[in-house]
């Protein structure tokens, strides 16, 4: 949505995805001392090779797909083809949960959910445009820098926004509408639009756990059963965890840029 490069975007998410991974980890382990949830028994050694085993072929994926994009064999979007052809492969040859005859079910599914996604992202294009022709974000930016709001005013102006958003939004269509705004506002102001774009990119994944439009509460919801309301209280407490993440993402510039920096990109 702004032009910049999405391996050094993937990089500058490393650190941050790791940090959260860490701190929700933590998280649960110190609740389910305090609730003494039952555990299951530790595995053995052979146990875990086993399991390492048997998802040795899922997790090449990664492999594939992050180690193509930074050796420059082929680019993020070849990246995502080579993923599905492989990731079709495996499925139908060495894990054997999909037979031939549910693929042109699950192209079919596939097509309904692409279809969507690309009417989202053609009419942010358009609205995009529009606002391109009538200069509104440079009109927005002017206004925004003669309020004299300092960087990090900004920035918690752009986490409450976008917070909201994501509460009612499909993400990809908020970046595609918010991004052409925000991005020169930022640039104006100082701040690095990869820095902006973690900061994005993190607020899209607590919208997905924010009723009442939280894609990810519907899905909990349909696998575990559980009622809609339940799953909604149950999340309330993980979504002011990662809502103080963001705050330290948001201010620390240096636990998104670190990485980048570091390999001069």
């Amino acid at each position: 949505a702004t032009e910049q490069s999405v391996g050094k975007l993937f990089m500058a998410g490393v650190i941050p995805g790791v940090m959260l991974g860490l701190v929700l980890m933590i998280a649960i382990y110190i609740v389910a001392r305090i609730k003494k949830l039952p555990a299951l028994p530790r595995a053995s050694f052979r146990e875990w090779l086993r399991a390492a085993r048997e998802a040795f072929w899922g997790l090449l994926l990664m492999v594939i797909i992050l180690g193509g994009i930074y050796t420059g064999m082929f680019t993020p979007t070849e990246a995502a083809a080579v993923a599905a052809v492989y990731a079709g492969f495996v499925a139908l040859f060495v894990y054997k949960d999909l037979t031939i005859r549910e693929c042109p079910k699950v192209l079919l599914e596939s097509g309904k959910l692409t279809i969507m996604l690309m009417f989202i992202i053609a009419n942010a294009m358009l609205f995009a445009h529009v606002l391109t022709t009538e200069q509104i974000p440079q009109q927005i930016t002017a206004w925004v820098v003669d309020l004299g709001l300092q960087p990090w005013q900004f920035l918690l102006v752009v986490n409450i926004v976008l917070l909201i958003a994501g509460a009612f939004m499909e993400p990809s269509a908020i970046i595609l509408i918010l991004a052409p705004i925000l991005f020169p506002i930022a640039m104006q102001l100082g701040i690095d639009p990869i820095h902006l774009g973690i900061i994005m990119v993190v607020n899209m994944e607590i919208g997905l756990i924010t009723p009442p439009v939280g894609l990810n509460l519907f899905v909990t919801s349909a696998v575990t059963g559980m009622p809609l309301t339940a799953v909604i209280r149950a999340a309330l407490p993980w979504l002011m965890l990662l809502i103080s993440f963001l705050m330290v993402i948001t201010y620390i510039p240096a636990v998104s840029m670190a990485l980048p920096n570091m390999l001069g990109m």
